[in-house]
């Protein structure tokens, strides 16, 4: 069984890389294989190319050798947890970007030739995760309506199935939170991919 953890933060000393350690962590003692990647690190790039777009709908919509292995990664794992910080309301642009380069026809879904009805690609995920650290409280991320969460627990769960459980694991108000608070949260992370 694989599992596809995915890290969006610039910075290798981050609370982000921190949590994404400890899902790792838990992953393996669920007895998962995981594979880690870190965007940022990789230097995986954000924009779609105009050649990347003119191919989207051809036989072969992935042109870059690096997104080529995410796609296969994502079409082997069983489970995908997306660990990163929520900025504007939102995804970082580094994995907004890797959704729209990986996620294209034959990978995240494919088109009915019959029908033209979209048909879901990710059939095999059986457990999309969500771990991302909020600067306001849960309170006003409800308010904004949580969009990488919208993206991740709804948009993206639609190209897996109707048997994909979705779990959504956030650390609120982390700017006032405190060393004890991060390290319980960082805790719950690892005990709960541990139990996946």
């Amino acid at each position: 069984m694989l599992a596809l953890v995915i890290v969006a933060h610039p910075c290798g000393d981050s609370l982000t890389h921190a949590l994404a350690a400890r899902a790792e962590a838990g992953l393996r003692t669920a007895g998962y294989e995981v594979a880690l990647l870190d965007l940022y690190a990789l230097g995986f790039r954000a924009a779609m190319s105009e050649a990347e777009r003119t191919s989207y709908h051809e036989d072969q919509p992935i042109l870059d050798p690096i997104v080529a292995e995410h796609a296969d990664l994502i079409k082997r794992a069983t489970v995908v947890a997306f660990v990163y910080p929520t900025w504007w309301s939102g995804l970082p642009a580094i994995l907004k970007g890797w959704l729209e380069r990986v996620i294209v026809p034959g990978v995240g879904f494919r088109f009915d030739e019959r029908t033209g009805k979209v048909k879901p690609g990710l059939g095999h995920v059986r457990r999309l995760v969500g771990i991302s650290t909020y600067g306001s409280p849960r309170s006003a991320v409800r308010l904004i309506n949580d969009n990488g969460r919208r993206t991740i627990a709804r948009a993206l769960r639609l190209s897996c199935g109707v048997r994909t459980r979705t779990q959504w694991l956030g650390l609120y108000s982390v700017d006032n939170s405190t060393k004890s608070e991060r390290q319980d949260f960082a805790a719950s992370v690892e005990r709960t991919m541990a139990s996946l």
